[in-house]
């Protein structure tokens, strides 16, 4: 039997990435996939890719959020899994670096984005996972754990994006397990940069290089893509993961450890 056969999921920030890649792996294990994502024109991939529900949507908006997880209730009858992959990037920018007249604006715009649309979207999952007993993935980085990886508005808020995983771990037990994936660097990543700071048309994916400098900081000498992450995700959403609450996978190549 494939891993996930038969699991109702949704992935919020799915058209791109490791949102695509979690996207593809589930359906491969078996599972049932509708997707919230913001770009119209990964919309449209996204709904040739799956029978499942895309919505159109903003992940910093309660409604949107709200409007995925029913889409995904009404079409399958249930949710058990919630993935969120939705971040925002501030291209290694200091606190001295960032002018303090848009400070304000770019400090909320990091919380808002990498830290609140999780929150809201387990918000909106949660009766429905506790009814099913299932589970919520989130997206963390090795930033989550050291920095060096991103600027001080980015490794802020996914330490702050850790600590929810394990107060939501925590807050919902016994009835919903909550974990991360800490993934490194990654090749065919679409993560834009903050509005604030001017860098909204910015990809990473698009840095030269990009994977030669991820294999640079890599004791396996990996550069992963969003397929390559989304192993960890599939795993922590199976009953092979029952077990597991409050903690996270780190699939960077062992990036960490030096």
């Amino acid at each position: 039997m494939k891993r996930l056969e038969g699991s109702r999921a949704l992935v919020v920030g799915a058209g791109s990435g490791i949102g695509r890649g979690v996207v593809d792996a589930f359906l491969a294990e078996g599972a049932l996939v509708g997707a919230l994502e913001i770009d119209p024109d990964k919309c449209a991939a996204l709904e040739a890719a799956t029978d499942g529900p895309v919505v159109e949507g903003n992940a910093t908006v309660a409604a949107d959020n709200e409007a995925a997880v029913e889409a995904v209730v009404d079409r399958f009858g249930g949710l058990d899994v919630l993935v969120s992959c939705v971040g925002l990037f501030d291209y290694y920018l200091g606190l001295t670096e960032i002018d303090p007249s848009v400070f304000d604006e770019a400090f909320a715009e990091a919380m808002d984005v990498n830290v609140r649309s999780h929150l809201l979207a387990v918000r909106a999952a949660e009766p429905h996972l506790r009814a099913a007993r299932g589970s919520v993935v989130l997206t963390c980085s090795t930033s989550s754990f050291t920095p060096g990886r991103g600027g001080t508005l980015y490794v802020a808020s996914k330490f702050a994006l850790r600590g929810c995983v394990v107060s939501l771990a925590y807050e919902l037990a016994p009835d919903i397990r909550v974990n991360g994936v800490a993934p490194g660097g990654t090749v065919g990543t679409d993560l834009r940069g903050l509005q604030a700071l001017g860098l909204a048309d910015r990809s990473l994916g698009d840095a030269p290089d990009r994977a030669e400098s991820i294999r640079a900081r890599s004791p396996l000498d990996v550069a992963l893509d969003g397929h390559d992450h989304a192993a960890s995700y599939v795993f922590l959403a199976s009953r092979d993961a029952r077990g597991m609450t409050g903690r996270f996978l780190h699939p960077d190549g062992g990036a960490n450890i030096r």
